[in-house]
């Protein structure tokens, strides 16, 4: 795989105490060859942009980049500017770590090299598959992720063994097809943008991770998040179907 054509996107909020652990986990590899470390600070009212400075220049990752929002756009907004950044300039892949350390920065290049093998469009990694109560997933966060994924494959008749994954591989020609700027700034960003690729019948794949729960302060407020997936799912779903017309589909499926 030629990681030069590769970008490695870490949102983070408020992340000063956990991103250090992200940048000096990343696989030499990826801090030698990628064409592009990318931080998208979203307006933390913490050092999270001195942090990430600082760790980049001792962890010795080449091609650094910082970008700061001037005010926080959300984590689906982060990831709209990540997503524009990359595609201007030309990546072929992008794989999103969150800046909070719940995701194994060592698998970053396992989740690269499985996406480009398949020819994915969207390739993540499971907490599902991996055994999230071992690596200290909350009982109610593991039961309301059972719920809404049961309910997602239910509606679109897809069989994924979560929707909820920030770690994620992207190819960055699907995403040009996908208008992500019409999709929520919130975090079920994540729920409709797999909702627009199950749509146009791309390939999603996905790879068993192990996760990490510690005492990083969490930003989600699970029950908002539920309802907002469900409820994006659920419009979906009666567009489609025709049974209640959704002016935000339209748009977006045009």
């Amino acid at each position: 795989m030629n990681f030069s054509k590769t970008a490695v996107y870490i949102p983070a909020f408020n992340a000063s105490a956990t991103l250090p652990k992200v940048l000096s986990r990343l696989p030499k590899k990826l801090k030698d060859t990628a064409g592009l470390v990318l931080v998208v600070d979203n307006a933390s009212d913490d050092k999270t942009s001195e942090i990430a400075k600082y760790e980049a220049h001792a962890n010795h990752i080449k091609n650094f980049s910082l970008f700061r929002n001037s005010k926080n756009l959300g984590y689906g907004g982060s990831q709209k500017t990540a997503y524009d950044i990359c595609i201007k300039k030309g990546f072929s892949w992008v794989i999103m770590i969150h800046g909070d350390a719940q995701y194994s920065p060592e698998h970053a290049i396992l989740l690269l090299e499985k996406a480009a093998e398949g020819n994915y469009d969207l390739l993540f990694g499971s907490r599902i598959k991996g055994n999230p109560i071992a690596g200290g997933m909350p009982l109610h966060r593991f039961l309301g992720n059972r719920i809404l994924t049961f309910i997602q494959n239910l509606l679109l008749h897809t069989q994924i063994s979560e929707f909820h994954s920030g770690y994620r591989v992207f190819k960055i020609e699907s995403l040009k097809k996908i208008k992500t700027f019409s999709l929520s700034s919130d975090y079920h960003f994540d729920t409709e943008i797999m909702i627009c690729m199950v749509d146009r019948g791309m390939r999603i794949g996905e790879v068993p991770i192990p996760t990490h729960y510690g005492s990083e302060k969490n930003y989600v407020n699970i029950v908002s998040y539920g309802i907002s997936v469900l409820a994006s799912t659920v419009s979906y779903f009666l567009h489609v179907k025709r049974l209640r017309k959704s002016g935000k589909w339209s748009a977006i499926l045009r």
